[in-house]
């Protein structure tokens, strides 16, 4: 175990983000060069010069951590590390390029495969959000917490265009989608109560979900496959099985309709 503290990565770490969402905001307006990656998903030029900053000052400080990031060859050695550090450059590149407001950098650190510290940031609309295991989960500086629904009838959530429309549970209307470009601002959002759940498509990788995960849980939320278990962050393979989030008494109910949407999908 890394004889930092988690206090003092968090410090590291947030820092380090408000800096990439300076530089990132320092590009918009100015169309950016963007390329297409082999998977058919884009990146630009900002993805680089974020994830650059981000590098040189995270590991120039812990450079006994591993690195995990989006626009980086994983070469495995995280796996030898004490400590990892989670990157998604930009999340929702697709909104950045358009003009959007819902991309954001997600970063983690993540020990024994669960998020330890975490920061994420939507430089558009102001907001920085941060967790520590076991303390909690702050957005400009509030603590935040899940929504207090029970019921799927009549929430307000996030769901993969790809998935089916879903019915409600039984009762009442039927929930609301609300979508955003960024996978970590939909959980971030459902970490403050404003979305009350989201449903993830299989395929999610571990930098879509680090950062975000840990403001779930530490806002008292469920984040967790269909079967109940949490996600891990230290195998070889990045992909994740379909996910949900939502408050502990409607986490239930999310999975039984993720699998029924997902039974119905063609």
């Amino acid at each position: 175990m890394s004889e930092t503290s988690l206090a003092e990565d968090l410090d590291l770490l947030a820092a380090a983000v408000r800096a990439a969402a300076e530089l990132a905001l320092g590009f918009v307006g100015k169309a950016p060069k963007v390329w297409t990656k082999a998977n058919a998903s884009p990146v630009t030029e900002v993805d680089i010069a974020v994830e650059t900053l981000l590098s040189e000052q995270l590991r120039a400080a812990r450079p006994d951590y591993g690195w995990l990031s989006e626009e980086t060859e994983d070469d495995g050695s995280r796996l030898a590390a004490p400590r990892t550090f989670i990157v998604d450059p930009i999340d929702g590149t697709r909104s950045f390029v358009q003009g959007g407001s819902d991309w954001t950098i997600p970063v983690a650190i993540v020990e024994k495969g669960r998020p330890m510290v975490a920061a994420l940031a939507n430089p558009r609309r102001g907001e920085f959000y941060t967790a520590i295991s076991g303390g909690g989960a702050v957005m400009n500086g509030n603590r935040i917490h899940v929504s207090g629904r029970t019921t799927v009838s009549g929430a307000t959530l996030a769901i993969s265009r790809k998935l089916t429309r879903w019915s409600d549970d039984g009762a009442g209307e039927p929930p609301r989608n609300k979508f955003y470009a960024s996978l970590a601002y939909r959980l971030a959002r459902v970490a403050d109560g404003r979305l009350d759940g989201a449903a993830i498509k299989a395929d999610a990788q571990d930098w879509d979900l680090a950062a975000a995960d840990l403001l779930v849980h530490e806002a008292g939320g469920v984040l967790s496959d269909l079967g109940g278990a949490v996600p891990r962050y230290d195998r070889p393979g990045t992909s994740h099985p379909p996910l949900i989030a939502a408050p502990p008494a409607m986490a239930d109910a999310m999975m039984r309709l993720m699998r029924q949407s997902l039974s119905a999908s063609p």
